[in-house]
């Protein structure tokens, strides 16, 4: 299997929207590692692949819950059953990482936020490698399992 990088740089290439693309092709699951998630963009395609079957996840920094526009993003994704997790400990949940269907995995310092998109100097790398997403999925899910520094966002 080819490995393929694309890198998306914020402002100008608008990298919310292309990663909203790849969520809109997923067809297993969505496991999403980030700092800040305020994005109707991003909100509207995992609720959107959460009703096509997708499983989704998302794994977040408790200290982002202050943010209105975080809980209320978070709050619109739980109502559509995707299940939140929050870190327990006190330094941050600071990363910024996407996983899908052990095809495609993201990383880069961009939030899925609007001034992430619109901007701020961000970038996303959107890395289409198995071995590189299979070991990424196994970190999302060890951290997903670890009942000491994260728990169930309620």
């Amino acid at each position: 299997m080819t490995s393929a990088v694309e890198v998306w740089y914020g402002p100008d290439d608008r990298p919310l929207e292309h990663l909203v693309q790849t969520y809109d092709r997923a067809k297993r699951y969505i496991f999403v590692a980030v700092y800040g998630l305020t994005s109707p963009l991003t909100v509207k395609a995992l609720v959107g692949a959460k009703k096509r079957g997708v499983d989704v996840r998302v794994l977040t920094d408790r200290q982002r819950l202050n943010d209105p526009k975080q809980k209320t993003a978070l709050s619109a994704l739980r109502e559509a059953g995707i299940p939140i997790k929050i870190n327990r400990h006190d330094a941050l949940m600071h990363l910024k990482q996407v996983v899908i269907d052990d095809e495609v995995n993201t990383n880069g310092s961009m939030n899925q936020t609007t001034s992430g998109n619109r901007y701020n100097d961000e970038r996303l790398d959107v890395i289409r490698d198995h071995a590189i997403t299979v070991k990424a999925r196994e970190k999302f899910l060890s951290l997903w399992k670890d009942q000491e520094r994260f728990q169930d966002w309620k």
